[in-house]
């Protein structure tokens, strides 16, 4: 893949993160580690510099709130969770993903199957 849509493909996935990282805390309680795990695991490629400012602001926003877990392994670890306010927002935002995934599969429609039939 060239420079070029390798920064495109980035700049994708920074436009989803959110999404991507209120779902993944909508599921269950986590550790920030956990959820950089969980990201990379689907291949969804992302830095641990990314991740920590957005759950700060997700906090900040009252999306998101945390508290203190004893870990076996060590010292306490801050855990996140969805506020009512982050599941009314991320059922909007799901929303909002919906209509913007129907709106480019209608506009993309035509040129993608014009391209497979001049294969």
């Amino acid at each position: 893949m060239d420079k070029e849509l390798l920064n495109k493909e980035k700049q994708m996935r920074k436009g989803v993160i959110e999404l991507c990282v209120l779902s993944i805390i909508s599921e269950e309680e986590m550790y920030s580690t956990d959820i950089i795990t969980r990201l990379k695991e689907e291949k969804f490629i992302v830095a641990e510099g990314t991740v920590y400012p957005l759950l700060t602001r997700l906090r900040k926003e009252g999306k998101l709130e945390y508290f203190w877990k004893e870990s076996l392994s060590g010292p306490p670890r801050k855990y996140y969770r969805l506020t009512e306010k982050g599941f009314s927002f991320l059922h909007d935002l799901w929303a909002v993903w919906d209509k913007l995934v129907k709106a480019v599969n209608q506009t993309t429609r035509s040129l993608k199957n014009n391209n497979h039939n001049n294969e």
